[in-house]
């Protein structure tokens, strides 16, 4: 079963590579880009055929490694 598990930095947190990224794209001429906030996909495969059992899982390894918790959030999507 696949999972998508995306994590972003909280409200609040600095974003550098987000304001690097909203500053260039404002002199490439993209003026009517606001806030922009970067953060990263894991897709993760997994032999559990059970979603709510692989949904658990994907949670938890998002709680334990993938996802700094203290500053940053996640979501775990069924793909």
């Amino acid at each position: 079963m696949k999972l998508i598990v995306t994590v972003m930095p909280k409200n609040g947190v600095l974003d550098p590579q987000g304001k690097a990224i909203e500053h260039a794209l404002g002199t490439l001429g993209f003026e009517a880009v606001g806030e922009v906030r970067t953060g990263k996909v894991i897709e993760l495969e997994l032999a559990e055929t059970d979603p709510a059992r692989a949904r658990a899982q994907a949670e938890e390894m998002a709680r334990k490694l993938l996802a700094n918790t203290v500053i940053e959030s996640f979501r775990v999507e069924l793909a």
